[in-house]
C-alpha cells in the first residue's frame, strides 16, 4: 500500500483538486485508492456530498478514540464516493479542535498512521488531503506516508506557502529520522499572465531538483467536475486538466517504481 500526502501550508492552490484528481485516475486504473480528507474545512468531503458539519462517522473518532483509550475499527469509517474503487474517510469540523484537546497525548502524532496499518490490505494506495496550517493533522499526514506532494499555485503569494512547507518539513523529517521524498507540482498555470508565467520561472530556477516537469493548467472543467461531484478522470476524460494529472501520476509511479498503468486509463 502506497500512502501519499498533498499538503501546502497555503490555502486554494489545488491540494483537493489534485487529491480527486490522482485518486480517479487510480481507481479508474483498478486501483484500490482511499482518500482521506483531514481539513476541518472538509472540501474533500464535501465534494463527495457529504457534510462535515453533520457528518457521525469521520477521522475524527479515531483521535477521540486514542485520547479516550478506547478502540475503532478504520473500516467503520469508510465512505463510498460513487466511483467503484474509490473510498473516503470524511472529515468533520471537530477536526479544528484537535491541537486545543488532544495535542499533548501521547501517540497522537501516529494515528493516521496506525489506522492504516490496519488496512494495509484493503488498499493499493491512499491519498491523504491536509489543512494549510502547522499542526497535529499534518504531522499524522506526514508521519505516514512515504510520498509528499505539494501543489502551489504559480502566483507569488503561493511561493511564500511553499517556504514555510519546506521549512515545515525540515523540521518533520529531524523527528522521522528518514528521507521523505516531495514533488512540488506547479497548479492553476495560465500562460496568459504574466503572474503565472513568472512564478513558474521563480519555481523552475529555485526549485529544479524536485519541481515536476509538468504543470497543471488552469481548466475550468475541473470545477464543473467539482460541483458534479465526480473525479475528473471520470468527468471530462479527454481534458487537458486530466491529461496533466496522467502525466503526474506517471511520473510519480515511476519514482516509487511501481509499474505505469495508463494504458488502462487512455
Amino acid at each position: 500500500m502506497k500512502i501519499w500526502t498533498i499538503a501546502n501550508q497555503k490555502g486554494g492552490v489545488g491540494k483537493t483538486t489534485t487529491t480527486v484528481g490522482l485518486g480517479g485516475l487510480l481507481s479508474q486504473w483498478g486501483l484500490r485508492t482511499l482518500l482521506i480528507d483531514i481539513d476541518p474545512h472538509g472540501s474533500l468531503t464535501s465534494y463527495f456530498r457529504y457534510d462535515p458539519d453533520s457528518i457521525e462517522e469521520s477521522v475524527y473518532s479515531l483521535f477521540k478514540a486514542v485520547a479516550d483509550k478506547q478502540d475503532v475499527d478504520p473500516a467503520t469509517l469508510l465512505y463510498k464516493t460513487g466511483t467503484d474503487g474509490l473510498e473516503l474517510m470524511p472529515a468533520a469540523m471537530a477536526l479544528a479542535t484537535l491541537d486545543r484537546q488532544a495535542g499533548r497525548l501521547d501517540g497522537m502524532g501516529l494515528v493516521i498512521k496506525n489506522a492504516l496499518a490496519r488496512l494495509e490490505d484493503r488498499f493499493d494506495y491512499v491519498l491523504i488531503d491536509c489543512p494549510p496550517v502547522l499542526g497535529i493533522l499534518m504531522i499524522n499526514a506526514l508521519a505516514a506516508c512515504e510520498q509528499l506532494i505539494i501543489p502551489v499555485q504559480t502566483e507569488f503569494l503561493a511561493l511564500k506557502g511553499l517556504e514555510r512547507m519546506l521549512h515545515t518539513l525540515k523540521m518533520v523529517l529531524k523527528a522521522r529520522q528518514n528521507s521523505l521524498p516531495y514533488t512540488i507540482v506547479p497548479t492553476m498555470y495560465d500562460q496568459r499572465t504574466r503572474a503565472s508565467v513568472d512564478s513558474l520561472k521563480v519555481l523552475r530556477e529555485t526549485y529544479q531538483e524536485h519541481l515536476w516537469r509538468g504543470l497543471i493548467p488552469v481548466d475550468t472543467l475541473l470545477r464543473e467536475a467539482s460541483r458534479a461531484g465526480i473525479p475528473p478522470a471520470m468527468f471530462d476524460p479527454g481534458g487537458r486538466g486530466v491529461s496533466a494529472y496522467t502525466d503526474l501520476l506517471e511520473d510519480l509511479q515511476r519514482e516509487v517504481g511501481q509499474p505505469v498503468s495508463a494504458g488502462v486509463g487512455r
